[in-house]
């Protein structure tokens, strides 16, 4: 699970273009929302996109996604219950 988070991060970082962030300043536990990373609706359907294409995940119910992108913890998890690829 551990190697997920990290790749996790890296994807993130790589995916949303946070140039600024380092994958050690992202705790796994962080918010990715709000006061966390600051992540905004728009960087959530980027996010969106790399769960399908990266781990053959589709979410149907965009309340859904709020609850699975709380933190890199929660998405792995998630992942790993049920990713495809």
């Amino acid at each position: 699970m551990a190697e997920l988070r990290e790749e996790l991060k890296e994807k993130i970082i790589e995916q949303l273009s946070l140039e600024d962030i380092e994958i050690g300043e992202i705790g796994d536990d962080d918010p990715l929302f709000g006061d966390g990373l600051g992540l905004d609706s728009i960087d959530a359907l980027e996010l969106i996109v790399l769960l399908e294409k990266d781990y053959g995940i589709k979410l149907k119910d965009p309340k859904e996604g709020k609850a699975i992108f709380e933190s890199v913890g929660v998405m792995a998890d998630y992942i790993s219950k049920h990713r495809t690829k």
